[in-house]
C-alpha cells in the first residue's frame, strides 16, 4: 500500500513540474519575461557611433542635448529617417512627417495651417525641424518636453496621421518583416512605440542649419560674407529692432513663450503656452522659433498669417497687437522703411547649410 501511494505521487509530482514548467514559460509568465530579457541581454545591437557634424556657429558640445538613453548611432539614425518618411505610419498610407516637414522646404510645409489625413487643417502652422537637437521643449506651446515625445504626438491625431492608437501603430508595422528584422538590429526587439519615437529622435537631432553667410561675417571675421544693407541690418536687429530679446544666443532662438497680441484681432484667440501651464501669465504664449533658415520657412507666426518677411517685420514695429497679456519687450519700434528693408536683408543671410539632403525612395518591405 506504501510503496504505491510513492509511486502514484511521484507520478503526479512531475505532472505538476511539467505542468509548472509550462505555465512559467507561457507568453507574459514571469519565466518566458526571464527568458526574453536574457534574450535581450544576449542580443547584441548594432551600434555604429554616429558622428554628427556641426556647421560652424552652432553649439559644438552637443553631449548635454542628447539624452542617456537615446545615443545617436548610424543604424539608428538610418532606421528613423525612413520612418520619417514612410506614409505607411499614417491611417491610411497617405501622411508622414515629411508631408509636413518637407526638406526642401527647410523641413517646413509652405502652408499657412498644416494638413493631415482626409485634408483635414490643423490649427497651427507646422515650425521647422532645423536645430530642435537644441530645443528645451516641442511645439509651438511646448507641450512636448522632448523630441522622443514629439516624434510620436501626431501619429494619434485625427488631424495628422490618423493612427487609432499607439498599439495600432505598432502592429502595423510589425506586420512589415523589413522593420521588424531592422528594430531587432537596432534595439534587440520587434517594433515597440519606444523604438519608433527614439529613431525619429535621433534622425531629427541630426538636421542641423549653420555656416551662414551671417555667422561668417559675425563670428568668422569675413567682410564680404554678408552684403552692406545685411550689415546695417544686424545693427538694427541688435540695437532699435530689440531682436535680440527673443531671438538670442547661437540659435537666434530663447527657447521662451511670449504673447505678441497673435488671435487677438479675431474672435477666439489661441491660449498657447496657457494650455500646458495653467498660469495666468502665459496666456496667449507661443514659442520663439529659430530665425534659422527663416527666409525658407514662410508663412511666420503659430497661425500663419504672414507670407512675407516684411509682414512680420511691420508686424513688430507697430508693437504688436493689444491685449491683457501682451509681452512687455513688445513695443512701437519706429523703424523707417530702409532699416526695415536692412532688417529682412541680415534676416535673409542666417540661410545655411547643413540640413539639406535626399528622401529615401525605398522603404522596408
Amino acid at each position: 500500500m506504501f510503496q504505491r501511494f510513492s509511486i502514484n505521487h511521484l507520478s503526479w509530482s512531475r505532472g505538476l513540474g511539467l505542468l509548472l514548467i509550462t505555465i512559467l514559460f507561457l507568453p507574459g509568465a514571469p519565466g518566458a519575461l526571464a527568458a526574453n530579457a536574457q534574450s535581450r541581454e544576449s542580443c547584441k545591437a548594432i551600434s555604429t557611433p554616429y558622428q554628427l557634424k556641426i556647421p560652424f556657429g552652432l553649439e559644438d558640445e552637443i553631449k548635454p542635448f542628447i539624452p542617456a538613453d537615446n545615443p545617436l548611432t548610424v543604424e539608428k539614425v538610418e532606421l528613423g529617417k525612413l520612418l520619417f518618411f514612410d506614409p505607411r505610419l499614417s491611417r491610411d498610407n497617405t501622411m508622414s512627417c515629411a508631408s509636413c516637414h518637407k526638406p526642401e522646404l527647410a523641413w517646413t510645409d509652405g502652408t499657412k495651417l498644416s494638413m493631415g489625413i482626409d485634408n483635414q487643417v490643423a490649427t497651427r502652422n507646422g515650425m521647422t525641424v532645423v536645430n530642435r537637437l537644441y530645443g528645451h521643449a516641442q511645439l509651438w506651446h511646448g507641450k512636448m518636453t522632448t523630441l522622443e515625445a514629439q516624434a510620436v504626438n501626431p501619429l494619434t491625431k485625427a488631424v495628422r496621421m490618423g493612427m487609432p492608437s499607439t498599439d495600432a501603430e505598432v502592429a502595423k508595422l510589425n506586420a512589415i518583416k523589413g522593420y521588424r528584422e531592422r528594430f531587432q538590429q537596432v534595439f534587440c526587439t520587434d517594433v515597440t512605440i519606444d523604438g519608433v519615437a527614439k529613431a525619429i529622435a535621433a534622425f531629427e537631432r541630426t538636421l542641423l542649419s549653420g555656416n551662414s553667410p551671417a555667422d561668417r561675417f559675425d563670428m568668422g571675421g569675413e567682410e564680404d560674407a554678408i552684403s552692406e544693407s545685411a550689415k546695417r541690418g544686424l545693427q538694427v536687429f541688435q540695437g532699435k529692432g530689440r531682436c535680440t530679446r527673443c531671438h538670442s544666443g547661437f540659435n537666434f532662438a530663447d527657447e521662451e513663450f511670449h504673447n505678441l497680441g497673435i488671435d487677438w484681432d479675431t474672435a477666439k484667440a489661441d491660449l498657447g503656452r496657457y494650455s500646458v501651464e495653467k498660469h495666468p501669465g502665459t496666456v496667449g504664449g507661443f514659442k520663439t522659433p529659430t530665425l534659422r533658415e527663416i527666409a525658407r520657412t514662410a508663412p511666420y507666426m503659430h497661425d500663419g498669417r504672414f507670407a512675407t518677411l516684411e509682414d512680420v517685420v511691420d508686424f513688430y514695429d507697430q508693437g504688436g497687437i493689444q491685449n491683457p497679456h501682451l509681452s512687455n519687450l513688445i513695443i512701437p519700434l519706429g523703424l523707417t522703411d530702409q532699416e526695415k528693408k536692412d532688417l529682412v536683408e541680415y534676416m535673409r543671410a542666417l540661410n545655411g547649410e547643413g540640413w539639406q539632403m535626399t528622401a529615401p525612395t525605398e522603404f522596408p518591405q
